[in-house]
C-alpha cells in the first residue's frame, strides 16, 4: 500500500497542476473580436475581464423588479422571487469558445418558470370576477328571473408566457401589460327561459292550485285536491321525472292501503285511483286525474296532487320532464 500512496499523490498534484495551468491558460486567452454578449462587446478581453464588463453593464437591469399591469394595477415581481441567475463567468467562457463566425452568444441566464406561474396565479386570483349566472326564483304565482353577467379573467398561462420573455431578454423593457379576458356564464336568462319551454308548475296546498306558466310567465290555473292530514303533499323543489298514459299503480306497503298493499294494479282498472294521466314527482308523489271530482279542492289524497280527469289530460302535453314543480 505505501508503494501505492506515492505514485499516487503525485499523480494528484499533476493533475491539480495541469488544471491550474490551464485555468491560468485560459484566463490569459483573449476573446477574439467582434463577439458580444447581450448587447455588451467583448472583444480581445480575457475571460475574468470579460465577466466583470458583463456583471457591470447588466446586472443593473437584470436585478430590476418586473411590474405586471393588470386591471389597472401594478403587480410587481422582484427578481429573488423569481429565482433569476445571471452566470458572467459561463457568459464569458461562451464568448471564449464561441465557432468561427459566430458574432454573439447567448446569455447565462435563468429563473425559475414554476416562480412565474406561481405569480401570474397570484395576480389572477386578485384580479378576475366571477361571471354570475341567470337565475330563476319560483313563488307559487311568480317567476323572477334575475339576468347573468360577464366575467373577467387572467390570461394566467399568457401572462406567464409574456413574463418569461421579459425576463430571458435583458434587453426587454421590465413592464408587461396584460388585459383581462371576458368570461361567459354557464347559464343566461334566455337559457332558462329556453329550458323546458320556459315550464314551471307550482301546487298552492293552502288554496287547492296547480298552476302552469309557459315561457316562466302564467299560463293556466287549474284546482287540485292535496294531501290529507297524516299523508301530506311534501312541500319543496322538485322536478317531473316520469309521465305515463294511464298509468298502473304500485300500491306503497302503507296500512292505509290494506289489502292492495305491494300490489300492483292495472292502468284504467276500476280499483286503480290513477286516471288518465300520471306526471311524476318524487317518492311516489305525483301529479294523476281522479274519478273522484267531490275531492277536488280538498285535503283527500294519500299525498299526490288529483286532479279533474280532463284538466290532467289538458295539463300533460303541456309539460315536459324535467319541468320544476314547488309545491308550498
Amino acid at each position: 500500500m505505501r508503494r501505492l500512496t506515492i505514485p499516487l499523490a503525485a499523480a494528484l498534484v499533476a493533475a491539480f497542476l495541469a488544471l491550474s495551468a490551464s485555468a491560468g491558460a485560459q484566463d490569459q486567452q483573449q476573446i477574439r473580436a467582434g463577439l458580444s454578449a447581450g448587447g455588451v462587446d467583448l472583444s480581445g478581453l480575457t475571460v475574468t475581464d470579460a465577466a466583470a464588463k458583463l456583471d457591470a453593464a447588466l446586472a443593473p437591469a437584470l436585478n430590476q423588479d418586473l411590474v405586471l399591469g393588470a386591471a389597472g394595477r401594478p403587480w410587481t415581481l422582484s427578481m429573488s422571487a423569481a429565482k433569476l441567475r445571471f452566470d458572467a463567468v459561463r457568459t464569458a467562457k461562451r464568448a471564449l469558445y464561441a465557432k468561427a463566425g459566430v458574432t454573439s452568444v447567448p446569455l447565462a441566464l435563468s429563473h425559475s418558470h414554476l416562480a412565474v406561474k406561481a405569480f401570474a396565479r397570484f395576480v389572477g386570483a386578485r384580479v378576475g370576477h366571477a361571471a354570475r349566472d341567470a337565475r330563476m326564483r319560483i313563488t307559487l304565482r311568480h317567476i323572477f328571473l334575475s339576468h347573468s353577467r360577464p366575467g373577467t379573467a387572467l390570461d394566467q398561462a399568457g401572462a406567464a408566457k409574456a413574463i418569461d420573455a421579459a425576463l430571458d431578454d435583458p434587453a426587454a423593457p421590465r413592464h408587461v401589460h396584460v388585459r383581462l379576458a371576458r368570461t361567459r356564464p354557464s347559464t343566461t336568462a334566455n337559457e332558462l327561459r329556453d329550458r323546458n319551454g320556459g315550464t314551471v308548475i307550482t301546487v298552492d296546498r293552502s288554496h287547492f292550485r296547480l298552476r302552469l306558466f309557459k315561457h316562466l310567465k302564467f299560463f293556466k290555473s287549474y284546482p287540485v285536491a292535496v294531501g290529507m292530514a297524516g299523508l301530506d303533499t311534501p312541500a319543496g323543489l322538485y322536478a317531473i321525472h316520469d309521465k305515463q298514459v294511464n298509468p298502473a299503480w304500485h300500491v306503497p306497503n302503507d296500512s292505509w292501503a290494506g289489502s292492495l298493499a305491494g300490489q300492483t294494479i292495472p292502468g284504467g282498472a276500476p280499483d286503480n285511483p290513477l286516471r288518465a294521466r300520471w306526471l311524476g314527482i318524487a317518492n311516489g308523489v305525483g301529479i294523476h286525474g281522479t274519478s273522484e271530482d267531490w275531492s277536488i279542492g280538498s285535503r283527500a289524497s294519500h299525498g299526490c296532487i288529483r286532479m279533474h280527469v280532463s284538466d290532467v289530460i289538458d295539463l300533460y302535453p303541456r309539460v315536459p320532464v324535467g319541468t320544476p314543480v314547488l309545491i308550498d
